[in-house]
């Protein structure tokens, strides 16, 4: 299993979690977990999700959800689970 954390941030606006969730699907991302949040009208989501069956790699993957956040005004970040959690370590 290869594992990728995804976040979106960004002003709530309706579709957010659709647009995500409709490219992930048909990239062939499972979504292991999901966590989201709205305070005073910022969305915060982060989630957790399965990569391995996705004919894209990585980069691809990264850019092309930059390129949806971008498209629908909120900042997408994918990064390895590995990396993630290195940079987060106290």
């Amino acid at each position: 299993m290869k594992k990728t954390i995804i976040t979106v941030v960004g002003n709530d606006t309706v579709g957010i979690i659709a647009r995500v969730c409709t490219y992930l699907a048909e990239n062939n991302i499972n979504i292991l977990d999901i966590s989201q949040t709205i305070v005073q009208g910022y969305f915060n989501m982060m989630m957790v999700a399965d990569t391995s069956k996705s004919e894209k790699d990585h980069g691809t993957l990264a850019r092309e959800l930059q390129d949806i956040g971008d498209q629908i005004g909120v900042v997408i970040h994918c990064q390895h689970e590995d990396i993630f959690n290195r940079m987060h370590r106290i």
